[in-house]
């Protein structure tokens, strides 16, 4: 039997929420990432108490309409890409992923 655990290997953050908003999975990177608010001990937190009202607001409409966000965060020193999607088990909603990769300052678009 195969014991890899991708997500945990997973180089960019993975942090998954359940329908009520509360943090039940973090790897690594995101454990790290979010180290100077709690980082692993975030599991079973909600995700309101970490947002502002604004992203609140999102993240509620998101987790009603089962729907996904995606977009890029810009400060002076680096562009993050933020992926937020719906996850299911046995097609039941289970709640949000959230996967935030680090890009760079520069970045190719290739068109296919």
């Amino acid at each position: 039997m195969n014991t890899f655990d991708w997500m945990e290997a997973y180089p960019h953050c993975v942090t998954v929420c359940d329908t009520q908003g509360t943090i039940i999975a973090m790897n690594g990177a995101s454990r790290d990432n979010f180290k100077k608010y709690g980082g692993g001990k975030l599991i079973g937190s909600s995700l309101f108490d970490c947002h502002p009202e604004s992203a609140n607001e999102i993240i509620r409409n998101q987790l009603a309409a089962q729907t996904k966000n995606t977009y890029i965060t810009e400060s002076t020193d680096k562009k993050r890409l933020i992926s937020q999607v719906p996850w299911y088990q046995d097609n039941e909603f289970g709640g949000l992923v959230e996967t935030i990769i680090d890009m760079p300052q520069e970045i190719p678009i290739k068109k296919r």
